[in-house]
């Protein structure tokens, strides 16, 4: 075996690692939606954690990418370390589909023309062709993922292609003979290589796969290959916990460490029943025959399946097992651990989950913000300390989740590819902001409350009153915001514009009649200055309502913010009709229940 031949097997192991990578991320990104729903439905029952792990890892080609988002989802307490082992064990039998792909290495379509489209050597470039296509010739995001897809499919077997035309020479070589014989008579060392193999490369699928284009020298067998793949799958889940552990909760540990057990496991039983079947002389000449690619795909197939079917009844077991050899996190729970575990660094592999996360603690602080407005509002007609330090405990909690939420969410940023997900990232990362302000304004007429009540004087009855009107207007616009978040609905999204208007129509009246109140020498310069102070805020709060508002509205369209201008300018320009009937109805309500406030 030449220098050149070296050089193309390890290019061809670059294509087919890049290949895999390419497929498993289209196949990920395109079945977020699919994987996050499926997630969410998973029960307690160890069997139909199994069929889901199988299926997902299955579908995007990767037992670690499903490991690691399990873990992620224990550690944010979407689901329980218990509901997670059924799915570690599909996971490892999932994984078994890149092997039964490669297996068409082994076609032979003796001149069948319709067999022929399935040889590796058809489908490859067929594969690139498609994909290619599709990423250059459509704009649909969707298409894009698709081709993706295809291109990762074409650029695997173009890799795995190029490896079995470099290690060709390899069948007549001698010293390669001797060395897989070295390992059937050697299993430990059969057993080191592949888990070496394994922790490099950071695929079983790989690994496996790097086994079935050797088979093509026609130089290994069974007993020279057991070892191996036992060996790939310990590398395997060494590198899976590695990543599981990294910064996490006490139970996602444990789910990576469960990954590790039953492999443990399956280092006794898979030897002690294939010993046990070549000594009943069940395997016959198949332990020393050749083995194909094919075979080698079922072999690994069958040692999963029958590890998993095993262990399956143990799950209960495996959880006390890791309980125990994984201790409770030492330091004390943080006043917002809750929260924060959602916002856990393993769904950024997930773009669908940990956008689902960050909007469970979006939502969590969007009521906490309009809560502390409304306590705050409560001041002005009965001053309390409790619910001031309440108010800012709140406040410190919601800039905290604030600031972990951005930090996550741009984090997440390089994983996100659908134009969608993108928006939706951007949408959070706005409303985020508003809804710190408005806590930041809660804050502000808590501190025009304590000014009032140092003052001693207090607000005039009749002023008191307007503000209980603008208290209604606003507790109605942040309810119309929270919600708008919440489901992302355009239909109550419209509702906020026309009801921010009539607040500043409001506010602008109410500056109007303390300014009569203040000719009239009803109250005093001091007290004035905090209630148009008061006002303001109250407008601002108002304010973001309505951004968050126009983000929902313009969340989809492309140059947001040329958009969102464009719409805001066609509303105040009385060019949309249903907004001008609801604002003409809200400031009649509002206005007419002002007028009955102050006896008019």
């Amino acid at each position: 075996m030449s220098i050149f031949n070296v050089i193309s097997l390890a290019g061809g192991l670059s294509l087919f690692l890049y290949g895999m990578r390419l497929m498993g991320d289209g196949l990920k990104q395109g079945s977020s939606g699919t994987m996050k729903a499926a997630m969410e439905k998973v029960t307690n029952s160890p069997f139909t954690s199994f069929l889901l792990g199988l299926g997902i890892t299955g579908l995007i080609q990767s037992s670690t990418a499903t490991i690691v988002l399990t873990s992620g989802l224990v550690g944010a307490g979407v689901i329980t370390l218990h509901q997670s082992l059924g799915i570690i064990l599909g996971a490892n039998v999932g994984t078994t589909v890149t092997g039964q792909i490669i297996r068409l290495l082994d076609l032979n379509s003796n001149g069948t023309a319709w067999l022929e489209f399935f040889k590796p050597s058809t489908l490859a470039p067929l594969a690139a062709l498609i994909g290619i296509l599709l990423i250059m010739v459509s704009k649909n995001q969707k298409h894009a993922t698709a081709g993706s897809i295809f291109m990762g499919f074409g650029i695997l077997f173009t890799g795995l292609l190029n490896m079995t035309a470099a290690v060709s020479p390899l069948s007549d070589s001698p010293a390669f003979a001797n060395l897989f014989l070295g390992f059937a008579d050697r299993p430990l060392l059969g057993f080191l290589a592949g888990c070496i193999a394994a922790i490099l490369i950071q695929s079983s699928s790989a690994s496996v796969g790097i086994l079935q284009a050797l088979s093509m020298t026609g130089r290994l067998s069974l007993g020279s290959v057991w070892s191996i793949i036992l060996g790939i799958y310990m590398g395997d889940c060494i590198t899976t916990f590695i990543v599981c552990s990294l910064g996490s909760k006490a139970d996602a540990r444990r789910t990576g460490l469960v990954h590790i057990l039953v492999n443990i496991c399956g280092l006794v039983l898979i030897p002690a029943v294939l010993f046990a079947l070549k000594g009943a002389g069940v395997l016959g000449s198949f332990w020393s025959d050749p083995i194909t690619s094919g075979e080698i795909a079922n072999v690994h197939t069958i040692f999963k399946l029958g590890l998993a079917v095993v262990m399956l009844p143990f799950v209960g077991l495996l959880e006390k097992l890791s309980i125990r050899i994984v201790k409770e996190d030492k330091e004390k729970p943080g006043r917002y651990d809750e929260q924060l575990r959602m916002l856990d660094k393993a769904l950024l592999s997930s773009p669908a989950l940990a956008l689902e996360e960050a909007h469970r603690v979006l939502i969590d602080c969007a009521d906490t913000a309009c809560a502390n407005v409304e306590s705050a509002l409560g001041l002005f007609t009965g001053f309390n300390t409790e619910h001031i330090k309440r108010i800012r405990e709140e406040e410190d909690r919601i800039d905290a989740l604030t600031d972990a939420v951005q930090g996550f969410l741009v984090k997440l940023s390089p994983n996100i590819g659908d134009s969608h997900q993108n928006n939706l990232l951007n949408y959070y990362i706005k409303c985020s902001s508003e809804f710190e302000r408005i806590g930041d304004y809660a804050v502000n007429l808590v501190e025009n409350a304590e000014e009032l009540n140092s003052l001693k004087t207090g607000l005039s009855a009749e002023a008191v009153r307007e503000l209980e009107v603008l208290g209604h207007a606003l507790l109605s616009i942040m309810d119309y915001t929270v919600s708008t978040f919440r489901t992302h609905d355009e239909a109550l999204a419209f509702h906020i514009e026309p009801l921010e208007e009539v607040i500043d129509d409001i506010v602008a009246e109410m500056k109007q009649r303390h300014i009569f109140r203040l000719r009239q020498q009803a109250c005093n310069i001091e007290t004035g200055s905090v209630y148009l102070d008061l006002l303001v805020n109250a407008e601002r709060i108002s304010d973001q309502c309505s951004n968050v508002g126009v983000h929902t509205m313009t969340m989809d369209l492309p140059d947001l913010s040329i958009h969102e201008h464009d719409y805001i300018h066609d509303l105040h320009h009385g060019q949309n009709e249903k907004f001008n009937d609801e604002y003409n109805s809200l400031h009649s309500s509002f206005f007419s229940e002002m007028d009955q406030e102050s006896g008019k």
